[in-house]
């Protein structure tokens, strides 16, 4: 039974890495709609490239700084097979390593998230080298302190508030880090040729595919059951409760976003996103309603926060990747601390001073790591396309191919 217990779990957290790296497709493809068609194939290829780059990166580096695990051990070893009395013995069905395989597409989500954001004018080579450092050392070095209780932070919040700061799926580890370090990224490159007009005043950019746009809103929203329920680890630690307010949480954002986004698909698409987004941290000890109240705020945070960098605070956040994953998931991480309570119908288990202090600790953090990996890059190698590379589009300038090369050549 144990075995079969073991068996099961690696096939659990199998299922689990292999829906959220379903959901890198959907990143690439709300890339393709939302960008310029002459940025599609970069958006295409800079998410497939970046997957791998993080995977280098947490193999040798990242895991180990998270978990102090490494993998440089025989395959029976890694495989969970263990010489008993001379004889090959059933262990642990290689459980490290599919852990480390679902941790991983955690990980990749941080340049996931960053491409959206940088869209249109960042070099390549650069943000592979930002993709590396990030996935490599800064973000396992905080996931390593939430979810593996490094350097007794975690140890000091408990004794401070009486409980830990809690992240059940990564409102802040994944989604706060990834677009606090997006901001830093986005202001070190500045606006996009075209955005704004010599008085300042905006220039719409309209999105270039809606179809793509929603189908990968529809592609994340699907995997990210398996990115919340999954977090479990275990076939023993599933509940209904992290699917139910992982979906009240998903209407919730679609429905304020289209109130608030007057019926503008991308910002529907988007407030799905934003609602899942926030409820990762307290999926496991929210009540329903209070997840879709969660949810909700973060629709309506999101085409907030989406309206006001583009237009008043002048930041070219092409996605608005800091508005859905920095600014909804900070919230997320904070309004944790208030669904969860038993007070308000949750699990209990949580404090808002824990979760206050982790969650801003987290988007504080990623803004540093964000502002001096970019700044170091910028003042280096550089990370933007010049004005002519910019202007013919980061398809042709850096892949030689655009997305529609039929119709490249009836126009030529």
């Amino acid at each position: 039974m144990e075995a079969f217990q073991t068996a099961s779990d690696v096939f659990f957290v199998l299922m689990g890495a292999i829906m959220v790296l379903a959901m890198h497709a959907g990143f690439a493809f709300l890339e393709v709609g939302t960008v310029r068609k002459k940025n599609q194939v970069n958006a295409l290829v800079k998410i497939i490239v970046d997957f791998a780059i993080s995977t280098i990166a947490y193999f040798f580096i990242g895991y180990a700084v998270a978990y102090d695990v490494t993998f440089f051990s025989n395959a029976n070893v890694l495989s969970g097979k263990e010489l008993v009395d001379g004889q090959l013995a059933f262990a642990t069905s290689g459980f490290d390593l599919v852990k480390f395989f679902f941790l991983l597409t955690f990980a990749a989500a941080i340049p996931a998230i960053i491409s959206g954001g940088i869209a249109e004018r960042a070099k390549f080579w650069p943000q592979l080298i930002a993709t590396a450092v990030l996935v490599g050392v800064f973000y396992p070095l905080f996931e390593g302190i939430v979810w593996n209780g490094n350097f007794g932070i975690q140890e000091t919040i408990t004794d401070m508030f009486g409980v830990p700061f809690h992240d059940f799926a990564g409102s802040i580890v994944v989604h706060a880090v990834g677009g606090w370090i997006a901001l830093g990224a986005v202001v070190h490159l500045g606006v996009r040729k075209g955005r704004y007009s010599k008085t300042g005043g905006l220039i719409g950019i309209p999105p270039s595919n809606i179809p793509f746009l929603a189908l990968g809103s529809w592609i994340l929203c699907v995997g990210w059951f398996g990115f919340n329920v999954m977090s479990a680890q275990s076939v023993g630690g599933i509940t209904g409760l992290v699917a139910v307010n992982s979906l009240m949480a998903m209407v919730g954002g679609i429905l304020t976003a289209l109130i608030a986004g007057r019926n503008d698909p991308g910002f529907v698409h988007n407030g799905a996103l934003a609602g899942l987004v926030a409820v990762c941290a307290g999926s496991d000890v929210m009540h329903p309603i209070g997840a879709l109240i969660t949810g909700g705020l973060a629709g309506f945070l999101f085409v907030w926060g989406f309206e006001k960098c583009q237009a008043k605070w002048k930041i070219d956040d092409v996605l608005g990747v800091w508005p859905l994953h920095g600014m909804c998931g900070l919230m997320g991480g904070i309004a944790c601390g208030v669904f969860g309570l038993e007070a308000l119908g949750g699990a209990g288990g949580v404090s808002f001073a824990s979760q206050l202090v982790g969650s801003l600790g987290g988007a504080i953090y990623a803004a540093i790591a964000g502002f001096v990996v970019y700044g170091v890059l910028k003042n280096t190698i550089g990370i933007r396309l010049d004005d002519e590379a910019e202007y013919y589009g980061a398809d042709l300038s850096i892949h030689k191919i655009t997305a529609y090369p039929e119709d490249d050549v009836k126009a030529s």
